[in-house]
């Protein structure tokens, strides 16, 4: 199944401004991940501030549909919002079991 990049960039004042909307962005993102479309997310570590979600599925649907409906978008917290397709070329087979000698 294809993977989709939902990216976010933020208000300059994005730790302060998302207090008020975390726990329901959080919700979302577990539910999305529980159902088996998001992947991973996070907020990037460097400045300006920003996001990156990551989706697995049959197309754009599921990433636009969080956007759409996550209050980080909805409050401006999120200033603009875009989904790309993302070609994974390494990382997309089964996960591998890690052994006790490889780390």
């Amino acid at each position: 199944m294809p993977y989709f990049a939902l990216m976010y960039d933020m208000v300059d004042d994005f730790v302060a401004r998302r207090a008020a909307y975390r726990e329901e962005h959080l919700r979302l993102a577990r539910e999305s991940y529980a159902r088996g479309e998001l992947v991973l997310a996070g907020a990037l570590a460097d400045s300006p501030a920003g996001a990156l979600l990551v989706f697995n599925s049959g197309d754009a649907t599921a990433a636009e549909h969080f956007a759409h409906n996550d209050p980080y978008v909805k409050n401006g917290v999120a200033k603009q919002w875009k989904v790309r397709p993302w070609t994974v070329v390494v990382g997309n087979e089964e996960p591998r079991v890690r052994s006790a000698e490889t780390d």
